[in-house]
């Protein structure tokens, strides 16, 4: 792996900030299964994936932990979700420091937003899931909320349900709004599964980026829906990630931008040079073996060093 032209080693520079990762830990108390594609999926042993990463995080002494989505399994029996949820959310608590969580879509198959937002201490406004925070003067995090607009989460007669349901009837003609029959390329991304990014959001990303970029900070980008085809499959996709990087793009500040959600994880920069990192997931790690990571924060780029399944990597800004 390079070193050169920016970062030189961890060892050789002292980050500014450092942080935990993990992704898709997707528990549940229930026999091992497989994907739809037919990946194994191991629901008992990602809550061992998550205790070792916290040992680990609190050994490096590391600031803070992001939590990128989809704490616990669709499949976890319903009269179960409440408890299985705190469960999880009790083991990050575990780590020594604070703990930013952002939802995913497994997550809302198990409890509604109202229900699920306090649990995971998301600030709730009127239901929205996005926030920022700024742990250095250097740097800020926008946490997006990927399923702003979505047919999973909020009531049936709501707004954002409406409008997910008519761009999936719009975009999908097969009956199995999960299924991606028939569509090519990105536009295999319009699955209920999937979600967007509404228009109130877009307007707070523009104002947070013009704030940040005049108050001279850097960004980092953090959704469980990833935000570049080169970085993921094309099913996993944010259903508007052209609208948010065009918006992104706009600006000169967002550095890195960092996802979930497409399990076997990936990695890419785009054409305005952002780097796009999607975290591999912690479910599909067989007993014995770990995916979470350590990411070291420089002014002049970030180092993820990955565990095991988890790949390390450089982004040089």
């Amino acid at each position: 792996m390079p070193y050169g032209n920016g970062i030189i080693t961890a060892q050789a520079k002292q980050p500014l900030v450092s942080f935990g990762v993990i992704s898709d830990v997707q528990y549940a108390d229930i026999p091992d299964g497989r994907s739809f594609l037919g990946t194994p999926r191991y629901y008992r042993n990602s809550l061992l994936v998550l205790q070792k990463a916290v040992q680990k995080w609190n050994e490096r002494k590391l600031n803070f932990v992001i939590n990128f989505g989809d704490i616990i399994d669709g499949f976890c029996p319903k009269p179960h979700s409440l408890n299985a949820i705190k469960k999880i959310v009790n083991e990050f608590n575990a780590f020594d420091g604070p703990v930013y969580h952002m939802i995913g879509n497994h997550c809302l198959y198990n409890l509604p937003r109202e229900n699920l937002l306090p649990i995971l201490n998301i600030p709730n406004r009127d239901g929205k899931a996005y926030y920022e925070f700024s742990p250095i003067p250097e740097f800020r995090f926008v946490v997006l909320d990927g399923y702003d607009v979505s047919a999973i989460g909020w009531p049936a007669n709501h707004p954002n349900t409406i409008k997910a349901l008519d761009l999936l009837n719009e975009k999908n003609p097969n009956s199995d709004k999960n299924s991606p029959n028939g569509l090519v390329g990105p536009d295999r991304r319009f699955l209920m599964f999937n979600g967007g990014v509404g228009k109130e959001q877009i307007e707070w990303l523009d104002f947070v980026l013009d704030d940040a970029t005049r108050s001279n900070q850097k960004v980092v980008v953090c959704c469980h829906l990833p935000l570049d085809p080169c970085a993921s499959s094309n099913e996993a996709l944010l259903w508007n990630y052209d609208e948010v990087m065009e918006v992104v793009h706009g600006y000169g500040c967002v550095k890195v931008c960092i996802g979930g959600h497409a399990h076997k994880g990936g990695y890419a920069v785009d054409s305005y040079g952002v780097h796009h990192r999607v975290l591999e997931a912690a479910l599909e790690c067989p007993p014995g073996t770990n995916a979470f990571g350590c990411v070291d924060l420089f002014s002049d780029g970030l180092f993820l060093t990955g565990e095991d399944r988890l790949a390390s990597q450089e982004m040089v800004f």
